[in-house]
């Protein structure tokens, strides 16, 4: 037996019994898990530590407990989450230390933080007002389509229940017919019960079931019996029903329209003008119930169905603006009515009886109420263009008429008045069918009442005639000096002696006087005979300087001592005025003589006892018995005036009268214009009758005696004829000659391009024609006009289009009132505002805008259009037009003109007149039709006038040409031979 007390005894190890280490190690051989380099726990030091001892006590065969290995298991988790846990507390530490320390950084931009916050602040409620309308748009259009589908579905229940109700009546009528028809058939093979034939038994078929190829094998299977009188009536009825829808449909089928035709625009145009054809698809509609037997306007209503046809088949040919929106609407509105109507067609058959079916008939009806109310919608707006294009055509007429309507010939007014008739009738005719009669008559009258209030108005002779004046005697020498006049007057060469010793007052009043000369006065008479003398703005300007120096000079000379001959100058100028306004031995003419004696004036000045408020209170009295009836306000005003009584001092009554005495020179000034005027007014129809002749006599003077030649006139002539070969060599590329320009063509081309050229540097007043000199400043003029025509015209058609509105759209509004600006203020470009107020473009742009709602974007755009604008204009008297839109829009409008005035004979004139509307509208000047039409009316005048006074030397420059044309071709021939 073995001590147990000996160390061999304590270092053995005893295996527990076999139940017991069954128990304690119950699956430990099943639980052995397995090595994973994924696990952290399983690859620590504790659990390599508790395999190796594992291994190692088996290895010993020995047995150990556990809890050394949990425990350093355990001891080793809670290591690796403390040191975990400490690296995020160090991360944790240095986060707070660099927030403490951004925190407590001094901030550099706190205004700009909180503009950064009130601008996030205002862009967030920016989105949130444009999220929350379209929430609002959303929801709107969600219920806007709850309830058509609503709508819809009740119209399906309501059409579903109507064709119910039409099924049961039709299944009861047939039920009747066939009870009727059994029951006759019963009663006839009852009463040939003694034929041997034997009859067939028909069975019984129940009342409450039958259909309708029951009653139709019964009808075969009876076809020889008799039937009575109504049963084959209604038959014969069906059957020509039937052939009738059948035939309908058949003719307009052999029509072959349809969607996917190949015809030009023209052909389809003259197809669907056919009576046959509107007469098929009237037939058609009204079998298809989309039109009722007894409409009045049927044959409308088709033409409007028949039109889908060829706005499908050729949309840009039949809309103007294909891309507008309201266009696209109807051009997808006439598609699906096609569609339906094509589909419709091709379900029909004799299994229908050539009739749609409800679901297919309200389809179609639907389509074709969708397509007739836009349609009706965008005719609307193309009508209302069309019918303001014609009324500014007879409100053109109308200008015309009313220019040549006083024509004291009568060859001009009678050679206009039946083509002016005719095309206004037509005009007439064409807008009442548009609008109305009612609304017709009153768009024409107030177009007209507002054209003739434009127009400068033209006083009576009553009013402007200057009281006291007898015009019999002066009227008749003032037109025999024009047009006899005497031969001292053209020579300037010879300075006489006499003419060294001219009082100041003569000097004064040759220098002011505004009459011109008399080739100048019967140039502007023939042109306009309502020609009057006015001072234009620098002459009165210059006027009103030197009457100021007058009458300074005038103080210093009473300061100095030597008034008495300013105020005796003074008083033979009014005095010479005034009695140039009376015939001798009036009463007024001799009041004046003896009241403003020079004598008796120059006896008081070198006495000193000249009495100014004695001379001032006699004009006060004066001036308003001698002015027109016109300026009686004005007159009264100045009487007032000259009236009130002289301030005490020295200095105050010296400034007080030259005041007085500059009003009254003015006052003076103003009655012998009105003076001239009245006498040109008076001898106008005879100037004007003898204006040509005494206008090509005084240029052939001045021919004769060389100060001038017709260099320039030849020139121009040449430029004008090569231009005109250049266009034609164009078109006949063959060289065939059959188009040459003749003598009128080239002067028209020539006088056009002189008036309306781009560039300014061909207008300069060396390089002008000869025949043409009197009428430079007005051509000038017209080219300014132009320019502002093309202005206006671009910044209204690049506005439309930016807004995407109608091109077509008259904005006659805006365009006055741009019209007004660029005639009143000079182009500029400037943006930025000034100290005297907005620019030009500027204010250009308030039109617009004032006008329309224009977005934020959009009107960056019109600005920089406008500017751009603005300065092509400003600088086009030393450069060409270069922004594509004025220049093409010019060319357009060059183009206009030079077509109005190759008219030929009164009726193309006037049927280019009637149409200018149109073509002016179509080239984007529709607004400015008024204006275009002043100046071809500007330049036939000028061309009327000019032509009959210098005609002889046109064909000679003409001839000329021609000659040396043709010695040049003979060259060649013969160098070429």
């Amino acid at each position: 037996m073995t001590d147990p007390s000996s160390p061999t005894d304590h270092a053995q190890i005893y295996a527990p019994p076999a139940h017991l280490a069954a128990r304690f190690y119950r699956g430990r051989s099943n639980a052995r898990r397995k090595s994973s380099a994924a696990s952290s726990r399983r690859n620590s030091l504790s659990s390599a530590h508790s395999h190796a001892s594992s291994r190692r006590s088996h290895s010993i065969g020995g047995c150990q407990s556990h809890y050394i290995a949990q425990h350093l298991r355990r001891a080793s988790i809670i290591e690796s989450r403390k040191a975990r846990l400490a690296d995020r507390a160090a991360h944790a530490e240095q986060v707070r230390l660099r927030a403490a320390l951004a925190k407590a950084a001094p901030r550099s931009s706190d205004g700009r933080s909180e503009e950064r916050a009130l601008a996030a602040q205002v862009a967030k409620e920016k989105y949130l007002a444009k999220v929350a309308a379209a929430c609002a748009e959303e929801v709107s259009r969600a219920k806007r389509i709850a309830e058509e589908v609503k709508e819809r579905k009740l119209a399906e229940e309501t059409r579903q229940r109507l064709e119910m109700e039409e099924r049961h009546a039709e299944a009861e009528r047939r039920r009747q017919e066939y009870q009727r028809n059994l029951q006759a058939r019963r009663a006839r093979r009852a009463e040939s019960a003694d034929n041997p034939k034997k009859l067939a038994v028909v069975d019984e078929i129940s009342d409450d079931v039958f259909s309708e190829e029951a009653v139709l094998d019964e009808e075969a299977e009876d076809a020889a019996t008799l039937l009575d009188v109504e049963s084959a009536g209604r038959r014969i009825q069906r059957a020509w029903r039937v052939s009738r829808r059948r035939g309908v449909v058949s003719d307009f089928t052999k029509l072959n329209l349809n969607t996917s035709t190949k015809a030009t625009f023209d052909e389809m145009t003259a197809l669907l003008a056919r009576g046959n054809v509107v007469a098929s698809a009237t037939v058609l509609l009204t079998q298809l119930g989309l039109q009722t037997p007894s409409d009045d306007n049927a044959a409308l209503n088709t033409r409007t169905f028949l039109s889908a046809f060829l706005m499908v088949a050729h949309p840009v040919a039949v809309l103007t603006n294909a891309n507008g929106a309201q266009e696209q609407d109807v051009l997808s509105k006439a598609g699906d009515l096609l569609a339906n109507f094509e589909h419709t067609i091709s379900r029909l058959a004799d299994w229908n009886n050539w009739t749609p079916s409800a679901t297919q008939r309200e389809t179609l009806s639907q389509s074709y109420s969708s397509y007739t109310s836009a349609f009706a919608a965008w005719r609307l707006q193309d009508s209302s263009v069309l019918i303001e294009g014609m009324v500014a055509s007879f409100v053109e007429l109308d200008a015309i008429w009313q220019t040549v309507k006083d024509d004291s010939r009568g060859e001009v007014a009678s050679d206009y008045a039946q083509g002016i008739r005719d095309n206004q009738v037509m005009l007439l005719s064409r807008i009442r069918k548009l609008a109305g009669a009612d609304r017709a008559d009153f768009l024409i009258k107030k177009a007209i009442r507002e054209s003739r209030r434009r127009r400068p108005k033209k006083r009576n002779v009553a009013e402007v005639r200057p009281r006291g004046v007898e015009s019999e005697g002066p009227v008749a020498e003032t037109a025999q000096s024009v047009v006899d006049p005497p031969t001292a007057l053209n020579d300037t060469e010879e300075v006489r002696p006499q003419q060294m010793s001219e009082s100041t007052a003569d000097v004064t009043r040759r220098l002011f006087t505004p009459m011109p000369g008399n080739r100048v006065l019967t140039h502007e008479l023939a042109i306009d005979k309502d020609y009057r003398l006015s001072d234009s703005a620098e002459t009165a300007a210059l006027r009103a300087d030197l009457y100021r120096s007058i009458c300074s000079a005038m103080r210093q000379g009473f300061e100095e001592g030597s008034g008495g001959l300013w105020t005796l100058s003074a008083a033979e100028n009014v005095r010479e005025k005034l009695l140039r306004m009376l015939k001798p031995g009036n009463s007024m003419h001799t009041l004046i003589s003896d009241t403003l004696d020079l004598d008796s004036v120059r006896r008081q000045c070198q006495a000193g006892v000249f009495s100014y408020e004695g001379f001032f209170e006699f004009m006060a009295n004066i001036l308003p018995k001698l002015c027109a009836p016109f300026r009686d306000t004005e007159m009264a005003a100045l009487a007032a005036h000259l009236q009130q009584p002289v301030p005490s001092g020295q200095e105050e009554q010296l400034e007080a009268m030259t005041d007085k005495l500059f009003k009254v020179l003015r006052a003076v000034d103003s009655l012998s214009l009105d003076y001239s005027n009245f006498m040109v007014m008076n001898a106008a129809p005879t100037l004007v009758r003898e204006a040509a002749g005494y206008e090509a006599r005084a240029f052939a003077a001045d021919l004769q005696n060389g100060s001038i030649t017709l260099d320039n006139t030849k020139r121009w002539w040449k430029a004008s004829v090569d231009q005109l070969n250049a266009e034609a060599d164009r078109r006949d590329p063959e060289g065939l000659r059959l188009d040459r320009p003749v003598p009128a063509q080239v002067y028209t081309h020539g006088l056009v391009a002189l008036a309306l050229n781009q560039q300014g540097s061909s207008l300069d007043s060396e390089m002008w024609p000869e025949t043409l000199h009197l009428d430079a400043e007005r051509l000038r003029g017209l080219r300014q006009q132009a320019i502002r025509i093309t202005v206006i015209g671009a910044i209204l058609l690049t506005a439309k289009n930016l807004l995407k509105r109608d091109v077509r759209a008259q904005w006659k509004q805006q365009a006055s009132r741009l019209w007004s600006l660029l005639a009143q203020e000079p182009y500029t470009a400037l943006t930025e505002p000034t100290t005297d107020g907005p620019s030009p473009a500027e204010k250009a742009f308030s039109i617009l805008e004032t006008a329309n709602n224009i977005p934020p974007a959009t009107k960056t755009q019109i600005q920089n259009t406008i500017t751009r604008f603005f300065t092509q204009a400003s600088s086009i008297t030393t450069t060409r037009l270069t922004d594509p839109v004025l220049k093409v829009l010019y060319q357009r409008l060059r183009t206009h003109v030079l077509q109005r005035l190759s008219a030929s004979t009164s009726s193309e004139r006037v049927r280019a007149a009637s149409s200018a509307s149109e073509a002016l509208t179509s080239c984007g000047l529709g607004e400015v039709t008024a204006q275009v039409g002043a100046v071809v009316e500007v330049l036939e005048r000028v061309r009327r006038v000019d032509w009959e006074a210098h005609g002889g030397w046109y064909e000679g420059v003409a001839a000329a040409a021609a000659a040396a044309v043709e010695g040049e071709e003979g060259g060649q021939v013969v160098t070429e031979g």
